[in-house]
Order: C-alpha cells, then sequence, then structure tokens
C-alpha cells in the first residue's frame, strides 16, 4: 500500500467520533426548529366544584362527571371528617387541601390513611357518581361517549385497590373533585399558587330557605357534619340546623368577598360564583358558560342529558334526596315557598340577611308574599358582583 494511502487508526477512530458528534448535534438543532409528529400532553386542568350540602352541588357534579374528559370525585374530605374522631372543621381543613393535591396529581396513595385494609374502589365516598370509575381503564362497562348507570356500575365496576382508579386520572384533560367542606379560601391559597396544578373555583351558592328545606328532608343524615361544623359545641338540638345555616352563610360571604372584593393576584380567572337558580332557569346557558370557564366544549349528548334532567315532572321525593333523578328544576328550586313554614323562612332570613344581600335573594314579609309564586325572589346578577374587576371599579362599588 503506499505510504499516501495510509491512515493512522487513531486519526480514523477520531474522525467517526467527531462524525457521529456532528450527527448528535445536527438532529439536535432539527428537532428543535421542525415541528415534532405528535404534539405534547396538554397539561390537565383542575377543578374545585366548592359549594354546602343540599345546594344542587350532585346535579352540577353530574355534569362534570357525564362529560367524555373529566375524571371526577364527589367530596373525598368525606373520609378525612369521618376518620378522626370528634375534630372540629378548622383541624381538618389543611388536611383536607392535602389530599385533595394529591388527588390533582392523581397520586391515589395519599387514601391508605383514611381507609381500612385491603380496601375496595367502592370503600371510595359515592364512587358510583365518577363516570370515570364506570369507563375503562378503570373498568370497561361505559363508553366515554356514553352516559354512565350508578346501578350497573355498582354492580360492575368495583375492583381492589385503587391501581386502576389512579390509571384513569392520569388519561383525562381534566381533573374535578366536588366539595362541600371548606367554609374559606385561605386554606387554598397554596393549591392557587402551586405551578403544577391549574386550579379553577365553581362556587355554587343557593336560596338559604330553600337549603334549609332540603336539609330537613335528610337531617339525621347531617347529624356528624353538623358537629363539625359547628366545632364540636353543645348547641340545643332545636338550633343545630339555624347555627350551621348560619355559618354556611357566612362562608359563602367570606368566599365571595374574598374572591371578588380583596383578591390576591394569583386568583384572578380563577375564581366563578353560580347561582343554583339561575342554573334551574337557564340550564344550558349556565352550563355552557361553566364550560368556557374551565376550557370543556359542550357535547351534543351532554345536551340532551341536561335537558332530561332538569324537565322532568315534580319536585323530586324524600327518597331521592341524594340521587339524580329527573325532575322539574325549576319546581325544585322554588318548593321551599310552599313547604317551609313562614316563621323559619323569618328566622333563616335574619340569621343569613347579609349572604342573601350580597348573592341576590329578595326576602318576604310574610307568609302570603311568601306563597305567591308570581313574585320573583331572585335579584338579576350584575356583572360587577360576579366577575373578576379592575381594582378602580372595586373602589368605586365599594365605598
Amino acid at each position: 500500500m503506499s505510504p499516501r494511502c495510509r491512515v493512522n487508526f487513531n486519526t480514523m477512530i477520531f474522525l467517526v467520533v467527531l462524525q457521529g458528534a456532528a450527527v448528535v448535534m445536527f438532529c439536535n438543532w432539527y428537532i428543535q426548529l421542525s415541528p415534532c409528529d405528535s404534539a405534547p400532553p396538554k397539561a390537565k386542568t383542575h377543578v374545585l366544584l366548592l359549594s354546602s350540602w343540599r345546594s344542587g352541588s350532585s346535579f352540577l357534579g353530574q355534569v362534570f362527571s357525564q362529560h367524555p374528559s373529566v375524571f371526577y370525585l364527589m367530596e373525598p374530605a368525606w373520609h378525612v371528617w369521618t376518620k378522626v374522631q370528634k375534630p372540629g372543621a378548622q383541624v381538618l381543613r389543611m388536611a383536607v387541601r392535602d389530599l385533595m393535591r394529591s388527588m390533582y396529581q392523581c397520586d391515589f396513595s395519599v387514601m391508605d390513611a383514611y381507609m381500612p385494609e385491603n380496601y375496595n374502589v367502592s370503600t371510595l365516598f359515592m364512587w358510583y357518581q365518577s363516570r370515570a370509575l364506570c369507563s375503562p381503564p378503570a373498568c370497561s362497562l361505559t363508553l366515554r361517549s356514553q352516559m354512565s348507570n350508578e346501578t350497573w356500575c355498582q354492580k360492575k365496576c368495583d375492583a381492589q385497590g385503587l391501581e386502576k382508579v389512579e390509571e384513569a386520572c392520569h388519561t383525562y384533560s381534566h381533573v374535578v373533585l366536588k366539595e362541600t367542606r371548606f367554609f374559606e379560601l385561605e386554606s387554598l391559597y397554596p393549591l392557587l399558587q402551586d405551578p403544577s396544578l391549574d386550579l379553577r373555583i365553581v362556587h355554587l351558592v343557593r336560596d338559604p330557605r330553600a337549603v334549609m328545606r332540603s336539609r330537613e328532608e335528610s337531617a339525621k343524615a347531617f347529624d356528624r357534619d353538623n358537629a363539625i361544623v359547628l366545632e364540636q359545641r353543645n348547641v340545643p338540638a332545636a338550633n343545630v340546623q339555624y347555627e350551621v345555616m348560619q355559618e354556611i352563610c357566612r362562608s359563602h360571604v367570606r368566599i365571595n368577598e374574598r374572591a371578588i372584593l380583596k383578591p390576591p393576584p394569583f386568583l384572578k380567572g380563577r375564581y366563578k360564583m353560580i347561582r343554583y337558580e339561575d342554573v334551574a332557569r337557564n340550564a344550558l346557558k349556565e352550563i355552557n358558560d361553566i364550560y368556557d370557564f374551565v376550557g370543556l366544549e359542550m357535547t351534543s349528548e351532554m345536551e340532551e342529558w341536561i335537558y332530561r334532567v332538569t324537565h322532568g315532572k315534580g319536585k323530586g321525593s324524600r327518597k331521592e334526596a341524594f340521587q339524580i333523578t329527573s325532575r322539574n328544576a325549576a319546581d325544585v328550586s322554588q318548593a321551599w315557598r310552599t313547604m317551609l313554614p313562614h316563621n323559619k323562612v323569618k328566622r333563616i332570613q335574619e340569621l343569613c340577611k347579609g349572604a342573601m344581600s350580597l348573592l341576590g335573594y329578595r326576602t318576604v314579609d310574610s307568609d302570603k308574599e311568601q306563597k305567591r309564586l308570581d313574585i320573583d325572589l331572585l335579584v338579576p346578577r350584575e356583572p360587577y358582583e360576579f366577575s373578576w374587576v379592575p381594582a378602580k371599579t372595586q373602589q368605586t362599588g365599594s365605598s
């Protein structure tokens, strides 16, 4: 071989390595400049449906749960409130918040602290009201595009452990938790400031007189919760419901004023208040607004389902107090006016006067006025009261 054609072996190795490095650098440069074949997965949206008991939150929860893009769970804080012996709401709020943070991140190992040994999916509170737990990958019973059936879900979709629940959670764009056990917003601030979460708060309120009437139909079911709300104080039995209602009304005022009148910067665009009565009167419009707020698309199947469950007959029976059945939503929202004695109405109005004024509910001065259903007791919403406004407008409105 001619001396000219000889190449040093080390030089050859160096040239090969250099060529490889050049290829790697070019590929990295190309990937950065050229579009990817498939876009990276979109970050999740996290929603807190925040309400109080008997305020229509089970129905609105189903408006989320039945949507094909939503992983929904109903009142996970129930596990915290029932695990700790004789606590108060103030003590438990941080534990509830930390539980929710884990669930929003689809980490269900946190439930081990609140569950018995060898627990099943059915140990989760009202688990069958989550369409996601009745659909793949959690269960093969219901396609995501279909509405779930609670009865069949209970029979077919139970399983040991929460591995499938966790797997299912990761496959949805929206994780929605419904809660009735928060009485202020401040304990939620760490979630709102967490860069790994995109939290939106839908605050559902209802006329306290209607809430009182509904609570009376299932009073015994609230004994444990009442004691926690009242911080285990020794309250005469005849006053328990009234004192709980007063605390609920105060909490709605605290939450709404904090979000609207004195909001920290990280709350901007993250809070929306909804009145149950507005949903009852114009369900599709109000629910479309809620979907827009949290980034969900309305589907034809959801439109049909919403119409069906809000245009049934009657007010619902005592037996159906915790079920989602087809009822006439407008009749349900007005039922208290003919069924709640005026002396109780008068007392609730006294206890909840500030909340009723803020949220837009007119008082009645007599039994006759109460029963005149042609008198509208719902004050039309003013935009500045219920949406984010500039600081200058806030100062003008509050002066």
